[in-house]
């Protein structure tokens, strides 16, 4: 019966760790059966059995979303811990950029919102202000050097 269990479950599923653990759940719930009469098809009630582990490993997926989980890559996600110091400075650094959006003329500062922020392209940009690329590309060199020099000045005090 195993051999067999695991041929059905690994012809079913893509997760090969997971077909132990079903074949066994098959088993307990054979062995956990309340009915105390005697099953006249094995090979059905184990299908039948088989079936609704399958079953049941499918609702629990879809209902806690397995397939969209990531593994957290300390490589790209770092192993630190959250340091209360580097979540204050974060916010301040947030502040000091809002702040110097805001001193930025609007159009300008439009400009970089959309491009940055919403991942407009700059024809669209253009189109949806009414000005030439041109003058979107420098809007934007205008509001990076703007932010630069304000960062710059933040890290020197």
């Amino acid at each position: 019966m195993r051999r067999w269990l695991i041929r059905y479950f690994r012809r079913r599923i893509q997760d090969y760790a997971e077909i132990e653990d079903m074949v066994q759940d098959v088993f307990t719930r054979m062995v956990a059966r309340d009915d105390p009469s005697p099953v006249e098809h094995l090979g059905g009630y184990v299908m039948k059995t088989a079936s609704s582990v399958l079953a049941d490993r499918a609702r629990h997926r879809a209902s806690h979303g397995a397939g969209l989980h990531v593994a957290l890559d300390t490589e790209l996600h770092g192993e630190d811990e959250v340091d209360p110091a580097r979540i204050l400075g974060a916010e301040q650094d947030l502040h000091a950029v809002t702040a110097a959006l805001l001193e930025l003329p609007e159009r300008t500062r439009t400009v970089f919102i959309l491009r940055r922020l919403e991942a407009q392209p700059f024809r669209d940009i253009a189109r949806h202000l009414g000005i030439s690329v041109s003058a979107v590309e420098k809007h934007m060199i205008r509001a990076i050097n703007h932010l630069a020099l304000e960062m710059e000045k933040r890290r020197d005090t």
